[in-house]
């Protein structure tokens, strides 16, 4: 597995998601100090193979292989600031209108405030997501009904239109859908860190349900919002949602965030209706 190294100080190899940084280990288990100032968060992991001289490995957590083939990306240090930053800075804002939502859903409605479902997030792992429930309590299971309309949008070559639920709809659940009030809770998400304030939206879908190279999107952490939110949303087909999402994950820096954060915004406020 080490033959083809050559052992010198500055070569790196990647092999799945670890890169292997080879180096020279002197008689006495010596290794130069250079090579330790330029690992960062990176853990050093020594290699004593008996057929080969001893070989460092360098794991860095930025393309852990993922247990669905891909390349799982860490979220960045700044990433995770940002959404620190951003929750507490707009809680204030949040807190009142997170309050009020929660009160008119309990007055309007019974049954729990909250509704909490089962996401595809990270590496593939499920998790939980929240919401507010804009919909009376269900006699029979909502998220399968769900999942197959996603299944079948998945499918189609066209934009398809969300199932309205009109009927069972609480008292102004169209309203607080519509300014996306519903999806506010998932800030709890964010603090607990199993989502980010942008990035691909967590899916329904079950992993077979999906085609091989729209995995991708699973390669960072699942968002509140995200490129394809403020690109047209319900105008674009499955295929093209998962592109955007792919985009989203080969450009993603702070100001592409921030951008997507500012556009989200004003979708809010001047095109929900669309």
């Amino acid at each position: 597995m080490f033959s083809s190294c050559s052992y010198e100080s500055d070569q790196v190899r990647r092999m799945g998601g670890t890169q292997l940084l080879c180096v020279s280990i002197d008689s006495h288990n010596f290794i130069d100090s250079h090579i330790f100032s330029s690992l960062g968060n990176n853990r050093l992991v020594i290699v004593d193979s008996p057929s080969s001289p001893p070989m460092a490995t360098l794991s860095t957590p930025m393309a852990a292989e993922c247990s669905l083939g891909i390349q799982c990306r860490a979220t960045p240090t700044w990433k995770r600031l940002l959404d620190l930053c951003g929750v507490v800075a707009l809680f204030p804002l949040l807190l009142p209108v997170l309050t009020t939502v929660a009160i008119y859903i309990k007055f309007v409605s019974r049954g729990p405030i909250f509704f909490v479902q089962s996401r595809v997030g990270f590496g593939g792992d499920r998790f939980r997501i929240y919401k507010f429930r804009t919909m009376h309590v269900p006699t029979v299971s909502r998220d399968e009904m769900h999942r197959k309309f996603v299944s079948q949008y998945a499918d189609a070559e066209s934009p398809l239109a969300k199932p309205k639920y009109e009927n069972e709809l609480i008292p102004g659940g169209n309203l607080i859908r519509k300014l996306s009030l519903d999806e506010l809770p998932q800030v709890f998400n964010v603090l607990i860190g199993n989502m980010c304030l942008v990035g691909p939206r967590p899916d329904v879908l079950m992993i077979e349900d999906y085609q091989p190279w729209q995995l991708r999107r699973f390669e960072v952490m699942p968002g509140m919002t995200g490129l394809w939110q403020v690109s047209g949303k319900n105008r674009l087909t499955f295929d093209q949602m998962i592109d955007l999402d792919i985009e989203y994950i080969e450009t993603r820096s702070l100001s592409n965030d921030l951008r997507i954060l500012a556009r989200t915004v004003y979708v809010l406020l001047f095109e929900h209706n669309e």
